[in-house]
């Protein structure tokens, strides 16, 4: 705004003044966020190391330092790295597999009242009997060192048939249309009105079924104790009492479940478009 001789006038922002102002708010809401994030992780580790001092003894509730050194320590090793990797392998792997078959069976169910009424009853009791029972059954007939593939798989595969067939079902049907009327071919149609629709809810259910993926993995692992995993380690800890290197393991499983998320939804996320949380 400014004076003139006829009274006050106002100055139209540029476009370039406009994406200013835009990246400035940006920054600011990112800022925030950050600074939030890190009051809350302050002030949990406060209670941990207030509750830690006044148990004062590592068997039952090992200081937040302690933990962080023992990881470091575990860090440093060859075998961290090696058994880290092996865990991760198995739940990518289960991962991958849920999701080709969760994209079949949800395409198959839009396509197939069929198919639909057959798969959704299976879906339901999939998504509704916990772990440890699958982890039970399924030990009769999968070898241990396999369990935590089909767990992560068998977790994360009602979750990508939901999003994709909510995806697919909500196809707008002016271009689908349209589509019918101009004679798109099939591959046309699938490339510029499926894909589109499909991507936000496929990535809404990598984001989630990652997570459900690797804490079901790992928990089979806990349970099955196979060779060189993290959940063997986990499982060790606790038999010996080692309660450090427990909470230093989980702190791994944490910090690794983050970053394999994180890493996964950027390599899947055009740029430009945002990634994950």
């Amino acid at each position: 705004m400014y004076r003139t001789g006829y009274g006050f006038c106002f100055k139209q922002k540029t476009t370039y003044e406009f994406r200013l102002i835009l990246v400035g708010s940006e920054m600011c809401i990112r800022d925030w966020r950050f600074a939030r994030g890190a009051l809350t992780l302050a002030f949990w580790l406060t209670v941990w190391t207030a509750l830690a001092l006044l148990v004062h003894r590592e068997l039952l509730l090992p200081a937040p330092w302690a933990v962080v050194r023992r990881l470091c320590e575990l860090a440093a090793t060859g075998a961290f790295w090696r058994i880290t990797a092996v865990s991760i392998g198995r739940v990518l792997l289960g991962v991958l597999g849920a999701v080709v078959l969760g994209v079949a069976t949800a395409v198959a169910c839009t396509a197939s009242k069929t198919a639909d009424a057959l798969l959704r009853p299976l879906m339901t009791v999939v998504k509704s009997t916990p772990v440890a029972s699958f982890v039970v059954l399924a030990l009769i007939w999968i070898a241990r060192d396999w369990l935590p593939v089909f767990i992560a798989l068998l977790m994360v595969l009602p979750v990508v048939w939901s999003n994709v067939c909510t995806g697919i079902r909500s196809a707008d049907p002016a271009l689908l249309e349209l589509a019918r009327v101009y004679g798109w071919p099939c591959g046309r149609v699938l490339r510029r009105i499926y894909v589109p629709g499909v991507r936000p809810h496929f990535l809404a259910a990598l984001r989630s079924g990652l997570g459900f993926g690797w804490k079901a993995g790992i928990a089979a692992e806990v349970l099955t104790v196979p060779h060189s995993a993290i959940g063997r380690m986990i499982y060790e800890s606790k038999l010996y009492l080692q309660t450090t290197d427990l909470f230093a393991w989980t702190l791994a499983v944490i910090l690794l479940s983050v970053g394999l998320e994180r890493l996964v939804l950027r390599a899947l996320t055009p740029r430009g478009k945002g990634g994950g949380a």
